[in-house]
């Protein structure tokens, strides 16, 4: 009988062995399960951060303003590349501090000020490099439902462009206001002077009076060239474009300006070809080539040459050139020749005369 009992014992024990074995395979199996589950799952939850940080990070970055986001305890959080570009950082930035990231102590003082006052409206920076970049800065603190600071937001707005128009707006009102003062003031002597007796002397009465209406012609080119090249930088000139010969053209540029050249004994050298048609604003070009020629014959060698000339460098291409064998132009003055009143030598264009505009009407008028 115990041999019996045994084996039925046995047989019992085996199988549930046998049974805690399948469970416990199926047990382990579904945690496997649940696992691959809970690591996918983790896995896509991980993309999605990295797909919405790569998304926010696109926004940012196609920003043209700068954006700097610090956390809780100053330090960088996000940094957008305009930001980047202003400072011309290149390395990553993310959990530095402001010193340790930017090395700008006026950028410090403006985080601070921030976490003082809340927030900061239109500060301006000058950054620091070679760059002469200048930034308008909007910062304001990010506060938690208790009132402390977690973190900051600061957008930086380009105004490098601005203050350099306004720069140019100021230094052309300078350049115009001493233009006008200089004729003006002489003619104002030459009257007064006249007025105190010298029109009673013939001689000297029409010397005066031929120096006025030199300086008074000298105003009325100045007017005309400032309200020529007003009416071209605003688009107000329309260009009367048509086919048309060269050489006639350059023939009349010649001869405008043939007394001028006989004065200083430059020989004046049309080499335009007969019949070399271009497609042009006749009056437009003539007023580019006279201005070229006369700026040649102006500052050219006494005794020199001036020559004009026309070749096809390639089909559809015109290019017409004004040559001379003068001093030139110094290498570091050829970018700024073309700005309204720049002079390479003040002194010498003051002899010359002119305006101080011709080539930046040449130059608009081309463009």
């Amino acid at each position: 009988m115990w041999p019996a009992i045994s084996i039925v014992l046995l047989a019992a024990l085996a199988f549930c062995e046998w049974r805690w074995r399948q469970r416990r395979t199926l047990l382990l199996a579904e945690q496997e399960g649940q696992r691959r589950e809970l690591a996918l799952a983790r896995e896509e939850h991980q993309k999605a951060l990295a797909q919405e940080h790569a998304q926010q990070q696109a926004i940012f970055n196609s920003m043209v303003e700068g954006v700097l986001l610090l956390d809780e305890g100053g330090r960088v959080r996000l940094a957008n590349q305009a930001l980047e570009t202003f400072f011309g950082t290149t390395a990553d930035i993310r959990g530095q501090t402001v010193m340790e990231a930017f090395r700008f102590h006026p950028l410090q003082e403006l985080v601070n000020r921030t976490l003082t006052e809340g927030h900061v409206v239109d500060a301006e920076l000058d950054l620091p490099g070679l760059s002469g970049r200048c930034v308008q800065v909007n910062a304001v603190a990010l506060l938690a439902r208790d009132s402390r600071a977690k973190g900051m937001i600061l957008v930086f707005h380009d105004l490098t462009r601005l203050k350099q128009l306004e720069n140019t707006r100021k230094e052309f009102v300078a350049n115009v206001s001493h233009e006008l003062r200089t004729p003006l003031s002489l003619i104002k002597g030459y009257v007064e002077t006249l007025i105190d007796g010298a029109k009673d002397d013939p001689a000297v009465a029409l010397r005066f009076l031929q120096t006025i209406e030199k300086h008074a012609d000298r105003l009325t080119y100045l007017i005309e060239d400032l309200l020529t090249i007003s009416r071209l930088e605003s688009g107000q000139i329309v260009m009367n474009v048509q086919d048309m010969e060269l050489r006639p053209l350059t023939e009349r540029v010649v001869e405008d300006l043939r007394s001028r050249a006989e004065e200083k004994k430059i020989h004046l050298e049309n080499l335009v070809p007969e019949k070399f048609t271009v497609r042009a604003d006749a009056d437009r070009l003539q007023q580019v080539l006279f201005n070229f020629v006369d700026n040649a014959i102006k500052y050219g060698r006494p005794e020199g040459w001036v020559r004009i000339n026309a070749r096809w460098p390639e089909p559809n291409l015109a290019e017409v050139s004004v040559e001379d064998n003068g001093p030139g132009i110094p290498p570091e003055a050829t970018d700024r020749v073309f700005e309204r009143f720049y002079r390479v030598d003040r002194a010498r264009s003051r002899e010359q005369g002119g305006t101080g505009l011709g080539l930046a009407i040449v130059k608009n008028i081309v463009q």
